[in-house]
């Protein structure tokens, strides 16, 4: 076993000592620049809090004003301090319009609109919501309510013809089981002899032993 070095942790071999580095058969000492510290595992280094990397050295981060220094190793050595955000090498404070709050954010405007607004510009204008429609989730749009659907910037009644229901998104209709769609109503399935309503329950299909032939079962040959 060379000098700085101790006996592997899983029983085999050797490894050098925090601080080392092994080379051929020999632990070297891991050379560090200034302002730099060991990492966790003991075979590399970080530069310290106001520095960073640049090859083999630590470089002091020039932190500008209304900023201050962070550890982000793999960033620029600083962040904008709260109602700021970065462009290029300076924080410039962030304006918030009217009916918006700051957001702890480098993406985008900074800010969000309140909800029931939404972005228009560098502005945030008011979502309006007509008769029937609620705002969605997001608080910067809206859908109608089921039932109605969306015509323009409107929400107009679903017309739910005889032999029909609401399908599951509440602004369209479907056909009972054992009708078909036709323009706007639902047509009664006629049956042929040795037919019977498929899966769909809009359709029919053949039995066993026939097959479709326009509107008819045929015998199977």
């Amino acid at each position: 076993m060379p000098r700085n070095a101790h006996a592997s942790q899983y029983g085999v071999g050797w490894e050098c000592n925090r601080g080392f580095l092994k080379k051929d058969d020999a632990c070297a000492l891991l050379a560090m620049p200034p302002n730099a510290y060991l990492s966790s595992s003991g075979g590399s280094w970080y530069c310290n809090r106001g520095f960073l990397k640049n090859g083999e050295t630590c470089i002091a981060v020039k932190v500008p004003l209304n900023a201050y220094a962070d550890d982000d190793m793999f960033g620029n050595g600083w962040e904008c301090n709260r109602g700021y955000r970065q462009a290029h090498d300076t924080c410039v404070r962030i304006i918030v319009p009217s009916n918006a709050h700051a957001l702890d954010s480098s993406y985008g405007y900074g800010w969000e609109c309140n909800r029931g607004y939404r972005v228009s510009g560098k502005a945030c204008v008011p979502v309006v919501v007509p008769a029937n429609g609620f705002l969605t989730q997001s608080g910067d749009d809206w859908k109608c309510e089921r039932g109605y659907m969306q015509l323009g910037e409107a929400c107009s009644a679903v017309a739910v013809p005889k032999n029909a229901y609401l399908d599951s998104s509440g602004s369209d209709w479907k056909c009972e089981r054992g009708f078909r769609h036709e323009e706007t109503r639902c047509i009664a399935i006629i049956l042929p002899p040795y037919a019977y309503i498929d899966y769909s329950g809009n359709d029919w299909s053949c039995e066993e032993g026939f097959h479709k032939q326009r509107a008819l079962c045929i015998a199977a040959r």
